[in-house]
């Protein structure tokens, strides 16, 4: 394509050249008015030497021109699987699609926008992924923007200004006017609670798409974890409230479901989950070390940097034969409160350690039948032994026995070894996966000494000197003990011999004895992420039986887990409702119940779903465009390209009206790339040296006579 124009170059500055081209017609004007002779030759010969000094050049360029482009962007929000929109959707994109195609010289982007994948920002968000679009589009060849949405969208701009481009936005909106629907809104919700404690929920009822219908009774259904469906009744736009329990750490999950309403919308946002964290208040533990030893302060260092333990600790340091004659009164030692401690206030705590700790009639047998009774009860004993446990004084000869795992065989075995786990140990929370016992050999340091005892119960999770018991575990009643048999676990913290995991064992050992449920080697887990259901069960046991889980509309089913790794089995299934899923399978204490919540919440999508012009309008206008309902009388049994109303499309140049009641426009940018340019002097050189001596001839020949 070939453009010819004529540029303008003055011979003398552009200043000069104006001034004297006023001056001149001054004079012409002056000759004109005194009707002078030859006036006009004399005109035509300034003009002519006027156009020899603007120098003219016919300007020849080879222009190729450039397609305009169109963007459509297609609603793939939550709230755009609803209903039959999928569908209208797909139809529309069809006929726009044949529509566009006929328009010449036209590109066409199409953009899958807010597509819900779990990872993203909420909401339905067009407009940030039309500007990941535009920044590779000129804006001189934008003709327009098309939306195929609910008109639900979240990120609209507050002016056209903030666009960042001068072209028409339109709308082409699924779904129909006046749609009905109700949802849940939850108004106040805990984020996390005590265990054993119960908060608060409060919810609303919602009503969109119809009036006058606030006051009408409906029914919500609550489901917990191990706990039966509750029903309970609520009026549409009035607040109820109800209690949500904690009965152990971690998530906790309550599920409302409100019942469907003939006509309604869609009931996928009839069903709201509230998640909060149960957290323990601090836990209490009681220290009592022997005399002291060079591992005395591992202990103490390791519980006061846990946030979650509140200490008491208390060394023997006087030990009652001790007779040295000291007055009492110059002794500013703290008499150690026996009876407080293992009488009164002997439940208030949640562990009990022994480190070091011999039977030298401080405390009276009473007071150990106590502590037995209250291990027995739910509490938790752990016993740091090194060879005061194989003397005549060891705990084990105290009516502390009747809860021990193990009992010393009268040896200790000072050699140096390295601490290994068992086939137990392998597979138990505790020392599962401690760092450097994934070797043959462990990569830890080396201990010197070990209490050699008779386990009668319980697991052994560690072994050292001679393959004998270095860690057991044990359950009595509903409490637990531990029995740690050698004192040197110090070398580790001081990094002797390369050094070992000492803070992760005996951490995660203080927590087990303190029934931390990730600590817990019988367990079972559900987690979701979108329909991806996956279930972890943890066990001892060689096999673990199938899992039966319970989808939200009453269907149950099994699942077969495989061994992921030791004491671990795992299994990932799709499911194809949303909502609560319960878990369960028997095990060795009684029967394992787990919940999880499965499909892509998004509450703010799903907060409104009935199809809307009123968002997309007052942005729409500003552009120049329209917003458009595309939904026929024929949607109601099928949707075909054929029955939705798109409206015609138009390719305008200049038009300010972009939109009308069944068409809308693209802006024609005619843009182009400039190829090549040729130019031509059109009025210099001996031409215009001739035409200038002519006119001044016949001038003076004029005026001559």
């Amino acid at each position: 394509m070939n453009s010819w124009s004529v540029d303008f170059a003055p011979m003398v500055p552009h200043l000069v050249f104006y001034v004297g081209a006023v001056l001149g017609l001054g004079l012409v004007v002056l000759l004109f008015v005194q009707r002078s002779r030859g006036a006009l030759l004399r005109a035509l010969s300034l003009g002519l030497l006027l156009l020899a000094l603007a120098n003219p050049t016919l300007r020849q360029e080879e222009r190729e021109s450039l397609a305009n482009i169109a963007l459509v962007v297609i609603d793939e929000s939550t709230s755009q699987t609803i209903a039959k929109r999928p569908e209208q959707a797909a139809a529309i994109r069809k006929d726009l699609d044949t529509k566009l195609a006929g328009i010449p010289n036209l590109e066409v982007r199409w953009i899958n926008s807010s597509k819900p994948t779990g990872d993203g920002v909420s909401g339905t968000n067009l407009f940030n992924d039309l500007n990941s679009a535009l920044a590779n589009t000129p804006p001189d060849r934008l003709a327009g923007v098309i939306m195929i949405t609910d008109g639900q969208v979240h990120d609209i701009p507050k002016s056209a200004a903030a666009l960042g481009f001068d072209a028409p936005v339109h709308a082409l909106l699924t779904g129909e006017p006046n749609e009905f629907d109700r949802r849940i809104e939850v108004l106040k919700a805990p984020r996390y609670g005590i265990v054993g404690s119960s908060r608060d929920i409060e919810v609303k009822v919602v009503e969109t798409g119809r009036s006058g219908r606030a006051g009408e009774r409906v029914t919500l259904k609550i489901r917990r974890e191990n706990q039966p469906d509750e029903t309970r009744a609520a009026i549409i736009g009035r607040p109820i409230t109800f209690g949500m329990p904690f009965p152990h750490a971690g998530p906790n999950i309550v599920e409302i479901e409100l019942e469907t309403a003939p006509g309604e919308l869609t009931p996928a946002n009839n069903r709201v989950v509230v998640a909060a964290d149960g957290v323990r208040e601090n836990l209490r533990v009681l220290l009592v070390s022997g005399e002291p030893h060079a591992g005395e302060r591992v202990w103490r260092n390791l519980l006061k940097s846990d946030a979650a333990v509140d200490l008491v600790h208390f060394t023997i340091l006087r030990p009652p034969e001790k007779q040295d004659g000291t007055p009492i009164h110059q002794l500013s030692l703290i008499a150690f409160p026996t009876r407080e401690l293992f009488s009164e206030k002997i439940k208030d705590f949640d562990l009990i350690i022994f480190d070091r700790y011999q039977h030298r009639d401080i405390l009276q047998l009473l007071y150990y039948e106590n502590i037995a009774r209250y291990v027995e009860q739910g509490g938790a004993l752990l016993v740091a032994a090194g060879d005061d446990f194989a003397g005549p004084m060891s705990l084990s000869r105290t009516p502390l026995s009747v809860v021990l795992p193990a009992s010393p065989s009268g040896r200790v075995l000072e050699t140096p070894f390295k601490a290994r786990l068992s086939v137990d140990g392998h597979k138990h929370p505790v020392t599962r996966g401690l760092p450097g016992a994934e070797a043959q050999d462990p990569t830890w340091g080396r201990w010197f000494r070990q209490v050699d005892v008779i386990p009668s119960r319980g697991r052994t999770v560690m072994s050292g000197a001679e393959n004998k018991p270095l860690l057991v575990l044990d359950r009595k009643g509903k409490g637990r003990v531990a029995l740690m048999l050698s004192d040197h676990a110090w070398l580790w913290a001081r990094g002797y011999d390369g050094g070992g995991p000492h803070t992760d064992l005996l951490r995660r050992l203080a927590h087990w004895l303190m029934k931390e449920p990730d600590l817990e080697e019988e367990r079972l887990i559900a987690s979701a992420k979108g329909l991806k259901l996956t279930v972890e069960r943890r066990s001892m046991e060689e096999r673990v039986p199938p899992v039966d889980v319970s989808a939200p509309g009453g269907e149950t089913s099994k699942v077969t887990l495989e061994k992921a790794s030791d004491g671990v089995w795992r299994s990932t299934i799709d499911v194809k409702v949303p909502g609560l899923y319960k878990l369960q399978t028997p095990g060795p204490n009684g029967d394992l119940h787990a919940v999880a919540h499965a499909g892509i919440e998004d509450a703010r999508e799903m907060s409104e779903v009935t199809a809307t012009d009123e968002k997309l309008k007052p942005l729409v206008e500003q552009t120049g465009g329209g917003v458009f309902w595309t939904r026929s009388g024929s949607l109601l049994s099928s949707i075909s390209a054929g029955s939705v109303d798109v409206p015609r499309v138009s390719m305008l140049a200049n038009a300010r009206v972009l939109a009308g009641s069944s068409w809308l426009g693209l802006k024609d940018r005619e843009a182009f790339v400039t190829r090549g340019v040729k130019l031509t002097p059109m009025f210099t050189g001996i031409l215009a040296l001739a035409a200038l001596l002519f006119m001044l001839t016949v001038t003076w020949w004029r005026e001559g006579k």
